[in-house]
């Protein structure tokens, strides 16, 4: 049911830094997060055709204990990109980072049965490549630098 390659990504209004008032408590469950994964929503991403990778991940209520490690390889690949135009962005997958309440809307947006999953997105919004579960360093960065460049 997730998207597939070649299908346009969804225009969520994913929470960012700007939506919480900087609260970064709100956007992650990661202990040692990075703001610049927090800084745009996938809908800002989609309107100013900018490529970029979203991550759908909780580090730390993950139930198949890979979501962390792909938090911190999607900002390890961010980080070695450097000056890329390639934006980078993750996405909590439960409803106030509660397993309680069941996964948030964003997770229903994009049709996702399980968790963590990863999508490249292109200028054109439409999606290059995805992984389900875990992903490398080494084949994320060679994913991005193949697909959005």
């Amino acid at each position: 049911a997730a998207p597939a390659v070649g299908d346009r990504a969804f225009a969520s209004r994913t929470p960012t830094l700007a939506s919480t008032g900087g609260n970064l408590g709100l956007l992650t469950t990661d202990a040692t997060p990075e703001r610049e994964l927090y800084r745009s929503s996938v809908a800002e991403l989609l309107a100013a055709h900018a490529p970029f990778v979203v991550a759908f991940a909780t580090p730390k209520l993950c139930a198949s204990r890979t979501c962390g490690p792909v938090v911190d390889v999607l900002d390890e690949v961010r980080s070695r990109l450097g000056e890329s135009p390639v934006r980078f962005v993750h996405v909590e997958i439960y409803e106030g980072n509660d397993p309680a309440k069941g996964f948030n809307r964003w997770v229903g947006e994009w049709r996702l049965p399980t968790e963590p999953w990863v999508f490249l997105v292109g200028s054109d919004g439409l999606i290059k490549a995805r992984f389900e579960g875990a992903v490398s360093v080494r084949e994320l960065e060679a994913a991005v630098r193949a697909t959005l460049g």
